[in-house]
């Protein structure tokens, strides 16, 4: 669930930086000779009569030209990888300058854009707003089974989370022969994200339910402590999270073998930060109903490890095994046990640029708090609204 969230974060905050970035690159630009730039304007002109929407993307790509580089931020600085097997990619690797905004319907950052705000749109009509989406329904639905009791609540969408989200990412194989790659994205990306939501919202609102044997909320370095742990925590992602534009379906989502960055750390990281977010969620809440939570989306991720095993070992064959040698769950293991030499520049591998995005929409997230509180005590005080949209069809 924790990874589901990183890419909403991700994806917002890459949308808005891209935003920014694409309606202000006219300010970096070197500036030209007026006969150049009458010339250049001539062309342009030309160039979009002739070709229509594709101009856009065309600009784009011209002004991108004119972009200063700033290392890290704006183009990846290459690491040293002559100890590795390169059989593998290389994570979080990024250049501006291949880029492009491109024209609805290309696979650019407006695509993205208008993708993310449309798959969000439909999670909050079908979904979160309790007069057209039916999450309320799903709750009242669990919360009848379980008589009530969250703890019984909390343990079921611990089952249904896992079964759906592993459950379809363990079917990629045969959905993406049936419906296509982009397609098939997009039937996982939805419950997911939906089931994401009501779990959430349900965890915020009980978090203090059932016997509480501490509670350190309103200790000062408790909570600086809890947030440097889940700060860290979401540095720790799977890097074919950084593809934002598979993620969302723009481009063919692919799996992906990975060898550097986080990896040579831990084969699984989004195990491992999971494990640091729970436990700093935990150590704030000391709850008989936190404590459960925790450790069912431990066990989720846990899982996860072998059957994420199983599809690279399937898709990848020899290859993985060769990765897999030189690296562990543990992290530092592999290092420690010589099987994993860190370059000598290692930290070019860490330092780049979706792991600024990935701390601005942490930061972001972090002082959002009180309104997801809000919004989650919003959702129960609400309380069942019967129905949604699609009631009219039945």
């Amino acid at each position: 669930m924790k990874s589901t969230i990183s890419q909403i974060m991700a994806m917002t905050t890459t949308a808005l930086l891209v935003l920014c970035i694409s309606w202000n690159t006219h300010a970096f630009m070197t500036p030209m000779p007026s006969s150049l730039l009458q010339g250049k304007a001539m062309a342009t002109t030309a160039a979009a009569a002739g070709t229509g929407g594709r101009s856009i993307s065309l600009r784009m790509s011209e002004q991108q030209q004119g972009l200063p580089e700033i290392p890290i931020l704006t183009k990846t600085l290459p690491s040293d990888r002559s100890n590795d097997l390169l059989i593998g990619e290389d994570a979080g690797t990024f250049n501006i300058n291949n880029e492009e905004w491109g024209a609805l319907g290309e696979r650019g950052w407006f695509t993205f854009s208008a993708a993310v705000a449309t798959i969000l749109t439909c999670v909050a009509v079908l979904w979160i707003y309790p007069v057209t989406g039916y999450a309320d329904d799903f709750v009242a639905w669990l919360e009848a089974i379980a008589h009530n009791n969250s703890h019984i609540v909390t343990l079921m969408f611990g089952i249904l989370f896992p079964i759906m989200h592993s459950g379809l990412a363990s079917l990629r194989p045969f959905g993406e022969k049936i419906v296509g790659a982009r397609t098939w994205r997009v039937i996982f990306a939805f419950p997911s994200l939906c089931l994401s939501y009501s779990w959430i919202s349900y965890f915020i609102s009980h978090a203090h339910d059932g016997i509480e044997f501490y509670n350190l909320q309103s200790v000062g370095w408790a909570r600086a402590l809890a947030f440097g742990i889940s700060f860290a925590s979401f540095f720790f992602l799977y890097p074919s999270v950084f593809n934002l534009k598979e993620v969302a379906a723009i481009e063919v989502p692919k799996l992906h073998l990975w060898e550097t960055g986080i990896i040579r750390i831990t084969r699984h990281p989004q195990f491992v930060g999971q494990c640091m977010w729970s436990f700093a969620h935990l150590a704030m809440v000391g709850t008989t109903f936190t404590a459960l939570t925790m450790a069912l989306l431990v066990g989720h991720h846990w899982f996860a490890c072998w059957n994420g095993d199983r599809r690279y070992l399937a898709q990848f064959g020899d290859d993985f095994v060769q990765v897999q040698q030189r690296t562990s769950v543990v992290p530092f293991q592999a290092i420690i046990e010589g099987r994993q030499v860190l370059p000598p520049d290692y930290w070019k591998e860490l330092a780049r640029g979706p792991y600024l995005i990935i701390a601005v929409g942490t930061l972001g997230a972090y002082f959002a708090h009180p309104y997801m509180q809000g919004a989650a005590a919003l959702a129960r005080n609400t309380g069942l609204v019967p129905g949604g949209i699609f009631d009219a069809l039945f």
